[in-house]
């Protein structure tokens, strides 16, 4: 049978509609597309940014982040602080309801909280510098801290993976934060339709008419969260020429990331609209590495691949060439963020195979297997993927390579099994600045010593520089200290970068109302009718 783009499309996970005029006339959804699929609905167990995706349709927070970076209130009416400022009190908005129509208390925010910070590197720091966290009627809490904690807004109002949602009590107090929560009951400005739902293809939502948002404009993740459409398709497509046909012919409105092959084609077509958000909303090249299994327990062995990842290479090699990469950057805070740093630079400045060859002789590495997972279905990670094989390969590593979906490799990642029980050394991931600019919540710094995450480092100098970091509120001090925190995830090798770099979203020109942010925020768009 001949596979036309009609059959391509829908077996891509695009339920198209029906081609009769009458039906084409019919209010059609809006569909984005990202980067991988979907198979993890809870946002606190999982660390992927598609399930984060997922959940700002669907959940909502106490605090958002705008789009200057400053931190405003959400569900939150406001806060009043005492004069240590180590007592916060909260009130909730009046009139919030979770999507079965009960009211959201300060109970559920509170319970809510608590398994966020049983999970997330801000949100662990946060309780273990509380005393109590209480609510004190329906509408108000009250956080008291045992000791300073100078960002106390920056984590209820963390943008990215692990976003402290709210959600009912009874599912946040039942379900540990590594599990997956058994229901989805949030009160975001979508309803998510599970029985519509086909996991790693597609999901589906509608309007949630219970909604109430703030009078503010919409701002970044700030302001009045308006749900303008009736209803929306998330789905995924593995082939980047799929994704841009169907954009160009309207059979989707939006993709996460325009495919950069495209991209040229895709700025000289005045129907559509190329992203332009930059700062924390560009994206940085990582290796997860596993310190739980040899051979990345030993510290050389991870500096071998600091030095096998060279950006100027991985950069080119994904097709984030002149214009889009950034290879001379070598903070692992974000060049151009607040905290972007030069301390430790000099460790990784220089990427040398020669060098990676000497430290694997050096830590004795006796060509031990290395399980490397290659998500092949991510068009962001398998070009990335590709040449960080070869120049591991090239440096001496004895790779086995496991090609796989990203849903699958994600399933894998947060497990800590030997490797024949389906165990792992080495994942190729993106982060965004939204992740990586803080300390706090950065993958090499902010996952210090907590036993949590996948990749499980515990260098025993950086915890004191940790605590002084956290409890720290002058900015000047603050930037000071994570300088000292980067050089020390260098020296340890806890995270390796391999490239800075934009990958823009695209969307339909036709469109009104996208907030260019930096990943999909579907509140506040408008669809004309075509």
């Amino acid at each position: 049978m001949q596979i036309t783009r009609r059959l391509a499309l829908a077996g891509a996970g695009i339920t198209l509609l029906g081609t009769t005029p009458r039906a084409r006339a019919q209010a059609a959804p809006f569909r984005f597309i990202v980067n991988v699929g979907l198979q993890n609905l809870d946002p606190i167990s999982s660390p992927s940014f598609v399930t984060r995706n997922f959940a700002y349709l669907v959940f909502d927070t106490l605090v958002s982040m705008d789009s200057r970076g400053d931190y405003k209130p959400q569900m939150l009416q406001g806060w009043e602080v005492s004069a240590d400022r180590l007592t916060w009190t909260f009130a909730l908005r009046p009139g919030l309801a979770f999507h079965d129509g009960s009211p959201v208390t300060a109970e559920d925010c509170v319970a809510s909280l608590k398994r966020w910070g049983g999970r997330d590197s801000i949100g662990r720091r946060l309780m273990a510098s509380t005393e109590s966290l209480t609510a004190t009627d329906a509408r108000h809490f009250v956080l008291k801290l045992a000791k300073p904690f100078g960002g106390v807004l920056e984590a209820l109002g963390k943008p990215s993976v692990h976003v402290p949602f709210i959600m009912p009590a009874r599912i946040a107090n039942g379900t540990p934060p590594s599990q997956q929560v058994p229901e989805i009951m949030g009160s975001g400005p979508f309803i998510f339709q599970r029985a519509g739902w086909i996991p790693g293809e597609r999901a589906s939502f509608i309007r949630n008419p219970r909604y109430v948002p703030r009078d503010e404009p919409a701002d970044g993740l700030a302001g009045g969260k308006v749900a303008k459409l009736d209803h929306v398709e998330m789905g995924t497509m593995a082939d980047p020429g799929l994704r841009v046909a169907a954009l160009q012919t309207g059979e989707v409105d939006y993709l996460e990331y325009a495919p950069v092959d495209y991209l040229p084609r895709l700025r000289s077509n005045r129907a559509m609209k190329i992203a332009e958000a930059g700062g924390q909303a560009t994206l940085m090249y990582c290796a997860s590495l596993n310190h739980y299994l040899p051979p990345f327990d030993n510290v050389l062995v991870r500096r071998a691949v600091q030095q096998a990842l060279d950006r100027t290479e991985v950069l080119a090699g994904a097709g984030f060439g002149e214009g889009l990469g950034q290879p001379d950057c070598a903070s692992l805070f974000m060049c151009g963020a607040p905290y972007s740093s030069t301390n430790g630079s000099e460790l990784i400045a220089q990427p040398s195979l020669d060098r990676a060859k000497a430290l694997l002789q050096q830590a004795g590495y006796t060509n031990q297997r290395v399980v490397l997972l290659h998500p092949a279905d991510s068009p962001l990670l398998n070009p990335y993927g590709l040449v960080m094989i070869d120049r591991l390969k090239r440096a001496g590593f004895n790779l086995d390579v496991q090609a796989s979906d990203w849903a699958s490799i994600a399933q894998r990642w947060v497990q800590r099994q030997p490797l024949d029980q389906g165990g792992w050394n080495i994942v190729p991931v993106v982060y965004t600045g939204f992740d990586l600019a803080n300390p706090l919540s950065n993958m090499g710094v902010g996952f210090n010593c907590t036993d949590n995450q996948p990749w499980g480092y515990c260098d025993a100098a950086m915890s004191p520089v940790l605590q002084q970091f956290e409890a720290e509120s002058d900015p000047a001090r603050r930037r000071e200290l994570a300088g000292q925190l980067q050089k020390l995830s260098f020296e340890a090798a806890t995270f390796p970068i391999a490239g800075q770099f934009r990958s823009p979203a695209v969307w339909r020109s036709e469109l009104r109302g996208v907030i260019d942010f930096g990943f999909p925020v579907i509140w506040n768009i408008e669809k004309p009718a075509r």
